[in-house]
């Protein structure tokens, strides 16, 4: 276990008096790095060498083939120590919070930000579990969703009060910590927004048929446009609500949009209707978050699989487990449940 997550659980062991705890924070200050830390509502500063952590983030390949096993969940939202039990009781993690998930692949399908009040912990136990699982031949895919977008754009209004405290604490506003000037905030820029796995689509919110025809469908593509809007994405969204129209904005970050469409679940779409969507990107089935459901569900024959099993309230969730075509509920109790 490293250091920082033996301190974590020290913090956890705190109970209520959490709040006070909070970090690290980690500045890229010129050819320094500053490490700062919450505790007992006091900042704690320190220098640290520069070979401790990376600071370039290069982003991987969107498709993966041949993988074995797949499970995915979304909408974590915080909830850090829900996301531990779900993890270890379906052998994702072992005890000591490392990978044991072997070859397999960890689809995190957006949506860590916001809401609770875990949400740093639980990006630096991903950061870690990244590389674990990468050193074992498996892989971790965090898909960034709308929460992590509109933190990036500064849209704070989903974000729990200790990091209102904690952002006083360090003078600095709450996407500050998340900004290009930090190692979680590079980290995060380099991530993708949709993947394919297999004959698998996994992207946060899902594919519209207004997105496919706004232009040719991409993934590699959609994922660089996505990832190099984020340096402007304050200015475009300030641009979008005084009424001057932007197609770019509209469509990547509308409701239609990767990260906002909900229509496979409000819209009166037909399996027709949803054969052709899945032709236009080639793929059999598409993986979704965002809409919130009491646990993992199909819809149109197993083709959408919703899995915003509504973690963030902090009492229940699941996961889908994917292996040889099989989907799969894993329950929080790690019991498997086949997918009709």
């Amino acid at each position: 276990m490293t250091k920082y997550l033996l301190l974590l659980f020290i913090v956890m062991a705190q109970g209520q008096n959490h709040a006070a705890f909070d970090g690290p924070y980690i500045f890229i200050n010129g050819n320094k790095l500053v490490e700062k830390k919450i505790i007992n509502n006091k900042v704690i500063s320190k220098t640290l060498e520069t070979s401790s952590y990376d600071t370039i983030y290069y982003s991987e390949k969107s498709t993966f083939h041949k993988v074995s096993k797949i499970a995915a969940l979304s909408d974590i939202h915080g909830q850090f120590d829900l996301l531990i039990r779900l993890l270890q009781n379906n052998k994702i993690i072992d005890k000591s919070l490392n990978w044991s998930f072997e070859e397999g692949h960890l689809v995190i399908v957006g949506d860590i930000f916001d809401r609770g009040d875990k949400v740093n912990e639980i990006l630096w136990f991903i950061y870690e579990l990244e590389a674990q699982a990468k050193s074992k031949g498996g892989r971790v895919h965090y898909l960034l969703g709308n929460h992590e977008y509109m933190v990036l754009y500064g849209d704070l209004r989903y974000i729990h009060e200790k990091y209102n405290k904690s952002s006083k604490l360090l003078n600095l506003e709450y996407d500050e910590l998340y900004s290009n000037n930090t190692i979680l905030g590079r980290w995060l820029r380099s991530k993708a927004t949709i993947v394919k796995i297999n004959d698998i689509i996994f992207t946060h919110a899902g594919i519209s048929k207004d997105f496919i025809a706004y232009e040719n469908f991409n993934i590699e593509k959609i994922n660089n446009k996505m990832r190099q809007s984020i340096p402007r994405l304050k200015e475009l969204r300030k641009l979008r609500r005084s009424g001057k129209s932007n197609n770019f904005y509209d469509m990547y970050f509308g409701k239609n949009s990767l990260i906002w469409y909900r229509g496979y679940f409000e819209e009166q779409l037909t399996d027709s209707d949803i054969l052709k969507i899945l032709k236009l990107v080639d793929a059999d089935h598409i993986v979704v978050g965002h809409t919130s459901n009491e646990k993992v569900v199909q819809l149109y024959n197993n083709k959408i699989i919703g899995v915003d099993s509504s973690i963030k309230k902090g009492e229940y969730g699941e996961l889908v487990f994917i292996k040889d075509k099989r989907f799969s509920r894993a329950t929080l109790n790690g019991e498997l449940i086949e997918l009709k």
